[in-house]
């Protein structure tokens, strides 16, 4: 969850079956319906469904609910298709407008059911871009970040992504279709120890928490910084947790002393 918290996504590799994976191909090619926003997962895919067996694979549904809590509303899905030497790339943005929540946050899932190879077009994401309160293609001229993220991945891979994270499809120089399924869901809980807790006193969760991009810059960088604790408190409910006093110095407001 830390490492979510810091880099706005997180990576399950390989865990949806090679049959399945196979299925999807033609499953995708299709076309899959749309469903009207905030409808329950069980109204959106029916038991038995792809999608429901997707989302029913244990690491996934695992992954989802530390995430977002049970029952979550889907709020849209979509089959993305890059197109062989289809010269072209979707410009670098995040999935909301302006969004100003420190409390909660939506969650995209991205189903890759195809080995997916650098020529290939696969998303390109801006680790810890997500807390940055930009709209929607604001970052569209931006062509190249340093420490971008272009993923690489083998077939049958989950990425789930902080719904503000600056990310885009890049442009398919390779023979083949390129397909990937997206689900974002908005929680119906408070997103607060909704996964396992018992290791929040582990000193690896603030060094993960403290994780810098090598695009942050020296001064609006440290914001970054700062709304990651305020999500951290959120998420934990622990109200004193700091990284370097960034939160605790600007919240202080001492009392007048009565003698």
């Amino acid at each position: 969850m830390a490492h979510f918290v810091a880099h706005g996504s997180l990576r399950l590799d390989a865990v949806v079956p090679a049959e399945m994976n196979a299925e999807a191909i033609g499953f995708l090619g299709r076309g899959v319906p749309g469903v009207p926003y905030g409808s329950a997962v069980a109204d959106a895919y029916p038991e038995g469904s792809f999608a429901r067996r997707l989302l029913d694979i244990p690491a996934v549904a695992g992954a989802l609910r530390s995430l977002v809590g049970p029952d979550p509303r889907v709020d849209h899905h979509a089959v993305h298709v890059r197109e062989p030497r289809e010269g072209a790339a979707q410009p670098l943005h995040g999935d909301a407008i302006i969004d100003v929540r420190t409390d909660a946050f939506d969650v995209q899932l991205m189903y890759y059911p195809q080995d997916v190879t650098l020529d290939m077009g696969g998303t390109l994401s801006v680790p810890g871009s997500h807390l940055r309160r930009t709209n929607e293609t604001d970052t569209g001229r931006y062509q190249n970040l340093l420490g971008q993220s272009r993923l690489v991945c083998p077939a049958g891979t989950v990425v789930f992504l902080h719904h503000g994270l600056w990310h885009g499809g890049r442009r398919n120089d390779s023979d083949a279709v390129r397909y990937m399924f997206k689900i974002r869901f908005n929680p119906t809980v408070r997103q607060r120890r909704l996964w396992d807790t018992s290791a929040l006193g582990d000193p690896r969760v603030a060094e993960e928490l403290s994780t810098t991009f090598p695009w942050y810059e020296p001064a609006t960088g440290r914001l970054e910084i700062y709304n990651r604790v305020l999500l951290w408190r959120s998420l934990t409910g622990d109200e004193s947790f700091d990284l370097e006093h960034w939160v605790t110095r600007v919240s202080n407001r001492p009392q007048e002393r009565v003698a």
